[in-house]
């Protein structure tokens, strides 16, 4: 059995986590459905899309969830100024926590005042009503010296959180199909050897297991997106990782009869 000294307690683990709803053939049924998850589960926040967060925070009130909007999801390619009125609109309807995507096609073009207009203007929208940012650089798209560049704009101005993906930057492969690679471990070392520690670091795309997360967490990440939420913390609990342990977890705790809170 895993010992509190060496391993963070499963709530710990739940704590790391945005639970992502942002497939876009998701119905409001199935939003629901997971947004009930994320409380059960007690994570971090749910991710919704900006339509939804009235309904994600109506069905999150009175837990220890919090609401995250994306913002120019997936491709970072709106406005600024359309992204500073969704950040706005989506904190006065109930969001904490705002996922921006930076626009690639300037970040590879280098055109790094852009960029910092861009990112300040939707941090300072954030800081000024009670949210936190987090960067979306999608990865699959740069260079390490763009990653670079990133990581550097990103802590000159401050942005709580960089973030890897999108988990749907999909790029053109030789043979014609998409794909991608989302939270690479070259990808994260970089990224946190190049911020400060008061930058942390979201690692989405590719998440997918507890092994996945806790080697994440191994280097440095402190926030993942995750699909896998409840399989991930179920696993933690069957492996017999301390607790405290979620509440809404407590059938599982009594079908591997694990002592909550110790």
């Amino acid at each position: 059995m895993p010992k509190s000294s060496t391993y963070s307690s499963v709530l710990d683990l739940a704590k790391m986590i945005d639970h992502s709803l942002l497939n876009p053939a998701m119905t409001d049924l199935q939003l629901d459905a997971g947004c009930a998850v994320a409380a059960r589960c007690d994570v971090a926040t749910v991710c919704v899309k900006p339509y939804y967060v009235p309904r994600a925070f109506e069905l999150l009130q009175g837990t220890n969830v919090a609401v995250c909007s994306v913002i120019g999801f997936p491709h970072g390619n709106s406005h600024t100024s359309i992204k500073v009125l969704e950040t706005e609109l989506a904190i006065r309807e109930g969001a904490r926590e705002i996922d921006m995507v930076a626009n690639a096609g300037r970040v590879l073009g280098s055109d790094l005042a852009y960029i910092v207009g861009d990112i300040k203007a939707v941090n300072d929208a954030c800081v000024a009503h009670g949210a936190i940012l987090k960067v979306i650089f999608e990865n699959d798209y740069l260079q390490d010296s763009h990653i670079l560049q990133m990581c550097k704009i990103c802590s000159d101005l401050g942005v709580a959180f960089v973030k890897t993906s999108t988990g749907y930057g999909f790029v053109k492969q030789p043979n014609g199909d998409f794909n991608y690679r989302g939270a690479t471990d070259a990808h994260l070392k970089l990224m946190r050897a190049n911020c400060p520690a008061h930058v942390q670091i979201k690692a989405a795309g590719g998440v997918r297991s507890l092994d996945d997360l806790l080697k994440v967490r191994s280097l440095g990440v402190t926030r993942i997106g995750a699909t896998a939420t409840e399989a991930m913390l179920t696993d933690a609990v069957k492996r017999g990782f301390p607790g405290p342990i979620p509440a809404g977890m407590d059938s599982i705790r009594k079908v591997y009869s694990v002592t909550p809170g110790y």
